[in-house]
């Protein structure tokens, strides 16, 4: 079998975004997930394998002949040691050449978020890594946001006046691919990356009101309030948390700043939430 890049959680914003541009970018890719089926529908032609993350009898093969790993931790997995981090040691043996992995921005120092234990393990692991930080994603308002928006007409969170430098699973799948095609010196970096501007929710909600042509409210959560909110729909605990955590954080300026490394990256200028809100109404009709 070739050698190729192996994508995990291509059927999500970030694993898909990262598909479509090392697709593009001319770049051997498989995807991986629990479901190959529904991973060969979404990418017809992209070779599909089965990965459980949950299940290490499913590593070696979706990691055969594989000189790349782009690595994401699914929002339902919080113990990382037996899944990722197993992964991690899977590739490792089997030769992999370069490990990309999708953590959060601040994981460095927050022990307390899953991510910073899988960026602890890679850097311990001897492989080849890069680990992208991005901030909150524009892509949360078509996903963790979109039923509050669409069915109640608000972004109800526990973001204070925090401000987010929102930046786009589009702009990150490009990042990924540039690492994965560009020089050895994006081996061992790691890189944090915003969008271009940084936007209170007040300011997000106005913008959803002038694309919709209807009124949207933010309304501010309390921490029990949000994580509530989040059980009630059905979010499973450990991800409820950790969604939890990530959001109050924006209360104490953990995501506004704007960083200059995703345009340095690109070689352009990042998506503004402006435009991912205008091409993608659809989700809030």
């Amino acid at each position: 079998m070739a050698a190729s890049v192996l994508v995990t959680g291509a059927t999500g914003n970030v694993g898909g975004a990262v598909t479509r541009s090392l697709l593009a970018a001319g770049m051997a890719i498989r995807v991986a997930g629990t479901d190959p089926t529904a991973l060969r529908k979404r990418f017809p032609g992209v070779p599909a394998v089965r990965l459980d993350l949950r299940d290490p009898r499913t590593f070696h093969a979706a990691l055969d002949s594989a000189s790349g790993l782009f690595l994401l931790r699914p929002p339902q997995i919080a113990r990382v040691g037996p899944t990722l981090n197993a992964l991690v040691n899977a590739a490792a043996h089997g030769g992999a050449r370069h490990v990309v992995f999708a953590s959060v921005i601040g994981a460095e120092h927050n022990p307390i978020l899953p991510h910073h234990r899988v960026e602890t393990h890679l850097r311990a692991s001897g492989l080849p890594y890069t680990i992208l930080r991005p901030g909150f994603f524009a892509q949360n308002l078509a996903d963790a946001y979109q039923r509050d928006i669409r069915d109640d007409n608000q972004l109800y969170l526990p973001a204070g006046h925090g401000r987010v430098a929102f930046v786009d699973t589009r702009d990150l799948g490009d990042v990924a691919a540039a690492v994965f095609t560009g020089p050895v010196a994006h081996r061992g970096a790691e890189y944090t990356l915003t969008g271009p501007e940084a936007l209170d929710f007040n300011e997000v909600a106005a913008l959803l009101t002038e694309a919709l042509k209807r009124p949207i409210h933010y309304q501010p959560a309390s921490v029990s309030g949000y994580l509530r909110h989040l059980r009630r729909q059905r979010a499973p605990l450990a991800q409820a948390i950790v969604q939890t955590i990530l959001h109050t954080g924006l209360r104490r300026g953990q995501a506004e700043q704007v960083d200059p490394t995703l345009p340095h990256l690109l070689g352009r200028p990042p998506r503004t939430l402006r435009q991912y809100v205008a091409d993608h109404q659809h989700h809030w009709q």
